[in-house]
């Protein structure tokens, strides 16, 4: 586990994991998801996997989280919301050792304190958080959408061409630029900047 966690966070995950026995299996860059929990099934012991390219404070965060999910399942079983209020308890009591340890830099911690205020189903959905842990991943740091100033150009996973529109609640309202086409963007997403030189054209 020493390569995925902080060295700080090291025993106390360590214990936390010898506690609550389970499968953890690193998985792969996945697109869809940072992290999941599986319920135990039979035979079958509880599982949690979690992506194996996320930063190393990021990787905690989403470990935690499916620890609390494990454990909320050992109290209460499907008897409860996924991320109810059992496991909102969980996850913060899980969490706050890891600020005793002073586990995080000091932007990610401000920045979680205030999530934990009333955490979602995924840190994901929480920019700030976001901002603050993307500044300590590894390789290639791409702008989010939201950072783009309005009628920016940005291609989408190396594909498509868009331009950004403005903001419609908590989405960003976003112009495929070949159809024409209108799309809501996560505020979170990661794209790339388009700089059109005079005689370039746009990606098809």
């Amino acid at each position: 586990m020493a390569p995925f966690l902080p060295a700080e966070a090291l025993n106390y995950v360590c214990q936390l994991l010898h506690e609550n026995p389970c499968h953890l299996h690193i998985k792969p860059p996945r697109s869809s998801k940072l992290g999941d929990f599986r319920a135990p099934h039979g035979n079958r012991r509880a599982e949690i996997t979690v992506n194996g390219d996320l930063n190393k404070y990021a990787f905690t965060i989403t470990l935690i989280h499916e620890l609390a999910h494990l454990r909320t399942w050992n109290a209460h079983q499907n008897k409860v919301k996924p991320h109810g209020s059992e496991w909102k308890n969980e996850f913060r009591k899980l969490l706050l050792p890891l600020f005793e340890l002073h586990t995080f830099p000091e932007n990610v911690e401000r920045a979680l304190a205030s999530y934990l205020k009333n955490p979602a189903a995924s840190s994901c959905t929480d920019i700030h958080l976001q901002k603050a842990l993307k500044n300590y991943d590894r390789g290639e740091q791409l702008p989010m959408v939201d950072e783009l100033p309005v009628n920016s150009l940005f291609v989408y996973q190396n594909r498509r061409l868009f331009k950004k529109l403005g903001k419609v609640r908590k989405r960003i309202r976003c112009e495929e630029v070949k159809t024409g086409k209108i799309y809501l963007f996560s505020p979170i997403a990661e794209v790339k900047l388009f700089h059109q030189s005079p005689v370039e054209n746009p990606v098809s």
